[in-house]
């Protein structure tokens, strides 16, 4: 089983920064594509953010240039660098991790998705 802990999230002017970080735990022997997603009030969720195993990094054009996606070296945790907010950003920020091959142990099925709980985004005018 896998559990994602999203933190970071927060309340900001336009123009501020926030970073936001998304710890994995269980089922290390699996590989991961991790994702960020937002969901703003009565809009769908939508995708922010990627990295894959091999490092490549994906952005919405709506976040290109203002945010970075980057995880650290036991590729346990992802983080995304939000720079110059602007109220369109406000949203539940969601990390994702989805199986992906090489398959790893027994309990790894590649397709299934996994999603933390959020962290609440507010960027004011």
């Amino acid at each position: 089983q896998v559990e994602l802990v999203e933190s970071g999230g927060g309340s900001v002017q336009a123009g501020g920064s926030l970073r936001l970080s998304c710890a994995r735990f269980g089922d290390s022997d699996c590989t991961y594509h991790m994702s960020w997603y937002r969901q703003a009030t009565g809009s769908e969720r939508e995708f922010v953010s990627s990295i894959a195993p091999d490092g490549v990094t994906g952005y919405a054009d709506s976040v290109k240039g203002r945010f970075t996606i980057s995880r650290d070296n036991a590729k346990t945790s992802v983080n995304l660098q939000m720079n110059s907010l602007n109220p369109e950003d406000t949203a539940m920020y969601y990390c994702k991790a989805l199986v992906v091959p090489p398959r790893g142990g027994p309990g790894c099925v590649v397709g299934k998705a996994y999603w933390g709980q959020g962290t609440q985004v507010t960027v004011s005018s």
